[in-house]
């Protein structure tokens, strides 16, 4: 893309990519895209890729000290780390889809999720090392990558062991208009040199994060905060995440959250989907802070 510089910096014992445009960086996390992938599960803590990233901002901020961050997915989540962690380097945060979970010290993430789901729920699907990827593998890149981004269930994923995604695996994936076959082809060819592990193993982090924040049990996020979801999103129809943002309870823990924003009908991949209104809404929010 015009005006956007690509840089590999060597940050927390990895090499990781960013894409460097007018003010903005957008890396790929480890394990995705053209960062390193180490080999080692346990090496996608949460506090393992909020390292990586203030390693990055070291690098490329200069004299910013604090920045405006923007999350989606994994990002989200790991976006709401480093603002609890480190709030004195980030000015204000736009979150997508995945709300701020606190920690529940008396039940670990992945039994609550069986409790919930059951075995078959995906990310309980993902917690055996090889498991998922030979199914992958299986399946197919291409295949994978459409039935993830055309997800457009109010309600939680399941992967059914033997079943894929709970379809025959020929059965057509029409795109939507705001999914190009390009970008498609984009992501297949990311997912097929790197392959599915790295991204698979924050899941396989999950109850390793819950022992490792064990210290920050009851603590708030102290950044401005906006908050943006759709109403299609299997996040938001999963695991009590609707009841729990509009019951305060979410305010309770992002006291200085200033918007939470609906989008009617629309789903996961909210920064694609609807990117122009997205930008929009990012835009909107940080200049009130300039």
């Amino acid at each position: 893309m015009e005006g956007v510089e690509h840089r590999t910096v060597k940050v927390n014992g990895i090499n990781m990519h960013a894409s460097l445009g007018y003010r903005a960086v957008a890396p790929d996390l480890r394990g995705f895209g053209d960062t390193d992938a180490p080999a080692d599960a346990s090496s996608y803590t949460c506090l393992h890729v909020v390292g990586d990233l203030i390693g990055l901002l070291d690098d490329v901020a200069g004299e910013q000290k604090k920045v405006f961050v923007v999350g989606h997915d994994w990002g989200a989540l790991i976006a709401w780390y480093l603002c609890l962690f480190r709030p004195d380097r980030v000015k204000a945060l736009v979150n997508l889809s995945v709300q701020y979970f606190p920690r529940n010290p008396q039940r670990k993430i992945l039994e609550s999720m069986k409790a919930a789901y059951g075995d078959d729920y995906y990310v309980c699907r993902f917690q055996e090392p090889g498991e998922i990827e030979a199914k992958f593998a299986q399946i197919g890149t291409a295949r994978v990558i459409r039935e993830f981004l055309t997800y457009h269930h109010p309600g939680p994923l399941f992967l059914p062991k033997g079943k894929g995604f709970g379809h025959p695996s020929d059965s057509p994936i029409a795109l939507p208009s705001w999914l190009s076959e390009a970008d498609v082809n984009y992501y297949v060819n990311k997912f097929e040199k790197k392959g599915f592990t790295g991204g698979i193993n924050y899941y396989r982090n999950s109850d390793r994060n819950w022992e490792l924040l064990a210290a920050w049990t009851g603590a708030q996020v102290k950044v401005p905060v906006k908050f943006i979801v759709g109403d299609q999103d299997l996040v938001y129809n999963s695991l009590g995440a609707k009841d729990y943002i509009h019951n305060g309870e979410f305010k309770k823990y992002v006291p200085f959250i200033e918007e939470v924003v609906i989008m009617e009908g629309v789903a996961h991949f909210i920064n694609q989907e609807k990117g122009d209104e997205i930008s929009k809404h990012i835009h909107d929010f940080i200049k009130k802070f300039k």
